[in-house]
């Protein structure tokens, strides 16, 4: 990814389209103040330099059916290459991973997983533990989302 330096209607632009990739280029420019064309081409050069990844979709996880979310510490079975490349190419092909994290301190790694119910979760954890050998796997699970947001904060960037 190509660094680059965000101006202060870069991080406009790219404030709009956190809340809303959908919005028409007449509106961005709009909403920015800044004429249609130049606006286009601040939001390609942020595209090619990997700034703006990807324009999603988001869904409601208990519309979908997909109302618990698991949080999954582990502790590897072993710290070599071979382990790590076993497991993160396993874990990577589990859809109901939907985040997975390799951690500083006393876990390994650390698992966000959405799934229908308790069953559900226990055959993702069958399918987790035979990914590769694990020296510890604890599983908790969320009561209640209270923040939950995919929006960077951008006002507090130098």
């Amino acid at each position: 990814m190509e660094k680059i330096s965000l101006d202060a209607a870069d991080r406009r632009i790219l404030a709009v389209l956190q809340q809303d990739a959908s919005v028409s280029l007449n509106e961005l420019s709009e909403a920015v103040g800044l004429s249609s064309t130049p606006c286009w081409k601040r939001i390609r050069r942020m595209e090619q330099a990997g700034v703006i990844r990807d324009r999603v979709t988001l869904l409601s996880r208990e519309a979908v059916g997909l109302g618990v979310t698991a949080f999954v510490s582990i502790r590897a079975g072993a710290h070599d290459e071979n382990w790590l490349n076993l497991f993160q190419e396993g874990v990577s092909r589990i859809p109901e991973v939907v985040e997975l994290y390799r951690m500083a301190g006393e876990v390994d790694y650390l698992l966000k997983i959405v799934c229908h119910d308790i069953a559900h979760y226990d055959r993702i954890y069958k399918r987790l533990i035979k990914v590769a050998p694990m020296g510890d796997v604890s599983s908790s699970f969320a009561m209640e989302e209270i923040k939950a947001t995919t929006v960077l904060p951008l006002a507090e960037l130098p």
